[in-house]
């Protein structure tokens, strides 16, 4: 588990950290990190749950979104840390302000003791007074037993997708969907022609390479055939050659 530190100590994410930061998301588990000393805009030491990471090439690719907002930001891997940083607990401050406070309040003289009093003739006890009757009890009032309360519904939130399509150097194309850091449609098929399809109404800049990749993949395929068509008309000559029965 991540250690405790002082935040102005704490180092950024190392090459590991981010592999293994890369992993658990990709396997859907939740990643906690917190802004170092380097973080903009953020307060240092605040916590934040890890969206996604993307090419290392970007700078600024772990996307991650702080601890009571909605919005994700892009940091850099020094401006995280997996390491949680140390915090005073409520009863140590406490009493620091407890002992602030009786330091700063002047203290007042101590009072004198009254002078003592001259003794007094003892006198003889009169007889004592037969006890009084008991006074009768009141009567109880019961209370009105407070009426439970009831919990309070928590506001559903609708956290940000991230839509990623993927392909491998055979051409096979798959799409998986996160809301957050939660993977809600896992890698699934797609069909290159539905690729070609939807690159169509994509950004030029998005659709070129879309359709970059298609195309080299349409090629080596085209490559394979023509390399098992000429490996199938091979076996075919030298099994006629062996003649009928």
């Amino acid at each position: 588990m991540p250690g405790r530190g002082s935040t102005a100590t704490q180092r950024g994410l190392s090459e590991q950290d981010v592999a293994a930061v890369r992993e658990e998301v990709a396997a859907g588990r939740t990643v906690t990190v917190w802004f170092t000393a380097a973080a903009v805009g953020v307060p240092t030491g605040g916590s934040a749950k890890v969206l996604a990471l993307g090419d290392v090439t970007e700078g600024d690719f772990v996307q991650v979104r702080p601890a009571g907002s909605k919005d994700a930001v892009f940091c850099a891997p020094g401006e995280l840390t997996r390491t949680k940083p140390a915090r005073r607990t409520t009863a140590r401050r406490k009493a620091g302000s407890a002992t602030e406070e009786q330091a700063a309040t002047p203290q007042a003289p101590p009072t004198p003791a009254p002078p003592a009093r001259p003794a007094r003739a003892r006198r003889t006890p009169e007889p004592a007074a037969p006890p009084a009757a008991p006074a009768p009890a009141p009567e109880e009032t019961l209370a009105p037993k407070p009426a439970p309360a009831r919990p309070r519904r928590r506001a559903e939130r609708t956290g940000a997708l991230t839509v990623t399509l993927t392909s491998t150097v055979e051409g096979d194309w798959s799409v998986e969907v996160q809301a957050g850091a939660k993977r809600v449609v896992p890698a699934t098929p797609v069909p290159p022609a539905d690729v070609a399809a939807l690159s169509r109404s994509l950004p030029p800049v998005a659709a070129e390479a879309v359709a970059s990749s298609l195309a080299e993949a349409r090629r080596r395929q085209e490559e394979r055939v023509a390399t098992l068509r000429a490996e199938l008309d091979a076996a075919q000559r030298t099994l006629d050659q062996f003649g009928g029965d």
